[in-house]
């Protein structure tokens, strides 16, 4: 079995952040892909891609010299967390990114496999009968409405 590397990267730094203190870890991009015997791009795509918000994670840089990445995984509650997603869904989204937003949910436990599989099916894009871009709004309000009702009381 062939592992990519930015398979290995994404691995590494939630490693890293299993072990930190308060979730948190500082990065210097140039020393971590040396380590990992990369290009420092490497390590940009896979916190661009795999670190995002929707993921459930807050990334902040800072250039230069003493520059950083900085990386923390939002550790909310149940409630809190599906607000945080709610409220990054935005006006619009499509088939895709809904997929992402509801695996993220399944794989932490957010919601059972059947409640992802009806939010899937009710996004999909054979659901919506209706031309873009109004299918991509009208999937943002339905998700948001069905992640609402998640949340407990």
């Amino acid at each position: 079995m062939v592992v990519r590397i930015s398979e290995t990267i994404e691995q590494f730094i939630k490693q890293m952040l299993t072990q930190a203190d308060g979730g948190t870890i500082d990065l210097q991009r140039n020393e971590l892909a040396n380590q990992l015997g990369c290009v420092p791009s490497q390590i940009n795509y896979v916190i661009s891609t795999r670190f995002t918000n929707e993921q459930g994670y807050l990334v902040e840089s800072r250039r230069g010299g003493g520059g950083y990445i900085r990386i923390t995984r939002v550790q909310l509650g149940k409630a809190e967390y599906l607000m945080h997603i709610v409220n990054g869904v935005g006006n619009a989204i499509s088939a895709g990114e809904a997929a992402v937003f509801a695996a993220n949910l399944l794989d932490s436990g957010l919601m059972t496999a059947r409640e992802c599989n009806l939010i899937l099916a009710a996004v999909s894009d054979g659901s919506l009968p209706v031309g873009q871009p109004r299918r991509d709004l009208l999937r943002a309000k339905m998700l948001k409405n069905m992640l609402l009702i998640l949340i407990p009381n």
